[in-house]
């Protein structure tokens, strides 16, 4: 059984590409929605010397933990919740910051454990649950829910084409209790064309089952306005995202919000999702699916004559 171990050095994903495109300046505030080991932090802090002005937040009490170990005596505001719940509360304080990160999806901290039931290679209770504290986690999700709204998570949240067989195949084998048995049964009701594959055919499924327990999507729907508005003039967001669901919001939110109208708030930074460089999916494999999007908050104020200027 393999286990956390909080002092060992955790490999943020995309490192190189966030320090590029957050392009972070001495004394410049910073904001991490998702700050997990604290990896990206680190190296913002290490340019920016202002650990007065960092505010890390995360919704597992183990990375809390973790940060506030890590950031000890330095000044740093570590802050246990979900990021949306945080980001509510920040904007309603009037805090404005020069960058922001958000580094969606699943860590280390919950594939790599077991008991935190995040992955169908390891046989653990079925939790899925990033804040251990809330009450509804893959356990009541799988065993209690009817099969009806089981298929539409899978389907929704999965995009799993073999939604209604696995739900009809979960209801018939109630309860379960392990992340091996739900795999199990989600495999032998896979199909033949996904035996075949080398991805794993519970991939899809647990998926969507951790999205809806965890509530991500309409987290981050939800989120990225309030980032914009927590976000100073001239000052960047960069999100990265881990599955094509996520993408297209973040993409979506930015290209209605980036261009050169009056009405624009952001500039795009990139054009397309930046994705890990070769060398870095090699060492750390979670690189593989990140992609990664950027904006900067345009600058507006008014030239001698009292005309709007965009900058």
């Amino acid at each position: 059984m393999s286990k956390i171990h909080h002092d060992s050095p955790h490999i943020p994903v995309l490192r190189r590409e966030v320090l590029q495109y957050l392009s972070p300046q001495l004394g410049q505030s910073y904001l991490d929605l998702t700050a997990g080991f604290g990896g990206h932090a680190a190296a913002v802090l290490g340019i920016t010397d202002a650990p007065g002005k960092l505010t890390l937040v995360d919704r597992d009490k183990e990375a809390v933990k973790a940060l506030r170990k890590r950031f000890a005596g330095q000044g740093v505001q570590v802050i246990h919740s979900d990021y949306l719940s945080a980001s509510q509360a920040l904007r309603k304080q009037g805090k404005i910051y020069d960058l922001i990160l958000a580094d969606l999806g699943v860590s280390s901290l919950h594939l790599d454990e077991p008991k935190r039931g995040f992955a169908f290679s390891l046989s653990g209770p079925l939790d899925m649950r990033m804040d251990t504290s809330q009450e509804l986690s893959a356990a009541s999700l799988v065993n209690e829910w009817d099969e009806a709204e089981l298929a539409d998570v899978l389907k929704r949240y999965g995009e799993e084409p073999r939604a209604a067989v696995i739900a009809r195949a979960i209801v018939a084998k109630r309860p379960i209790a392990t992340t091996e048995q739900l795999a199990e049964i989600i495999a032998r009701h896979a199909g033949k064309s996904f035996k075949r594959r080398k991805v794993h055919p519970a991939t899809k499924a647990f998926q969507a089952i951790r999205i809806a327990v965890n509530d991500e999507l309409d987290q981050l729907r939800l989120s990225l306005p309030l980032w914009v508005d927590l976000l100073a003039p001239g000052g960047r967001l960069v999100v990265i995202s881990f599955h094509s669901l996520e993408d297209r919001i973040v993409k979506n939110f930015f290209a209605d919000h980036a261009g050169k109208y009056y009405t624009s708030e952001l500039t795009a930074l990139t054009k397309k999702p930046i994705m890990g460089a070769q060398d870095e999916i090699v060492s750390n494999p979670r690189a593989r699916s990140a992609k990664l999007r950027a904006v900067e908050k345009i600058k507006k104020g008014k030239d001698k004559k009292g005309k709007l200027n965009v900058n």
